[in-house]
Protein backbone atom coordinates (compact mmCIF):
# COMPACT_ATOMS: atom_id res chain seq x y z
CA UNK A 1 0.00 0.00 0.00
CA UNK A 2 1.46 3.38 -1.00
CA UNK A 3 1.61 6.37 1.30
CA UNK A 4 -0.58 9.39 0.51
CA UNK A 5 1.39 12.30 -0.98
CA UNK A 6 2.67 15.19 1.12
CA UNK A 7 1.60 18.59 -0.26
CA UNK A 8 2.29 22.18 0.72
CA UNK A 9 -0.53 24.58 1.57
CA UNK A 10 -0.55 27.28 -1.16
CA UNK A 11 -1.21 29.96 1.44
CA UNK A 12 1.00 29.30 4.47
CA UNK A 13 3.41 26.68 3.14
CA UNK A 14 2.62 24.11 5.84
CA UNK A 15 3.24 20.53 4.72
CA UNK A 16 0.38 18.08 5.15
CA UNK A 17 -0.85 14.73 3.91
CA UNK A 18 -3.19 14.92 0.89
CA UNK A 19 -6.18 13.21 2.46
CA UNK A 20 -9.79 13.10 1.31
CA UNK A 21 -10.90 13.74 4.90
CA UNK A 22 -9.48 17.29 4.68
CA UNK A 23 -12.40 19.25 3.26
CA UNK A 24 -10.21 22.35 2.78
CA UNK A 25 -7.83 20.73 0.25
CA UNK A 26 -5.49 21.99 -1.14
CA UNK A 27 -5.36 24.31 1.89
CA UNK A 28 -4.44 23.10 5.37
CA UNK A 29 -7.35 24.83 7.10
CA UNK A 30 -10.48 26.89 6.65
CA UNK A 31 -8.47 30.00 7.61
CA UNK A 32 -6.02 29.53 4.73
CA UNK A 33 -8.88 28.83 2.33
CA UNK A 34 -10.68 32.05 3.34
CA UNK A 35 -7.50 34.13 3.10
CA UNK A 36 -7.03 32.89 -0.47
CA UNK A 37 -10.68 33.60 -1.33
CA UNK A 38 -10.27 37.13 0.04
CA UNK A 39 -7.26 37.70 -2.22
CA UNK A 40 -9.35 36.72 -5.25
CA UNK A 41 -12.18 39.01 -4.10
CA UNK A 42 -9.74 41.92 -3.68
CA UNK A 43 -8.36 41.24 -7.17
CA UNK A 44 -4.88 40.48 -5.84
CA UNK A 45 -4.84 37.49 -8.19
CA UNK A 46 -5.58 37.72 -11.89
CA UNK A 47 -5.98 35.19 -14.63
CA UNK A 48 -3.84 36.16 -17.59
CA UNK A 49 -5.75 36.74 -20.80
CA UNK A 50 -4.33 37.14 -24.28
CA UNK A 51 -5.04 40.35 -26.15
CA UNK A 52 -7.59 39.95 -28.92
CA UNK A 53 -8.13 41.99 -32.05
CA UNK A 54 -11.11 44.32 -31.78
CA UNK A 55 -14.30 43.05 -33.45
CA UNK A 56 -14.51 43.94 -37.13
CA UNK A 57 -10.75 44.15 -37.71
CA UNK A 58 -9.48 42.01 -40.55
CA UNK A 59 -5.94 41.68 -39.24
CA UNK A 60 -4.13 38.76 -40.82
CA UNK A 61 -0.76 37.46 -39.66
Amino acid sequence: MSKPPIVTCPNCGKEMVWDTSNRFRPFCSERCKLIDLGKWANEEYRVEQREQDPPGSDHQA
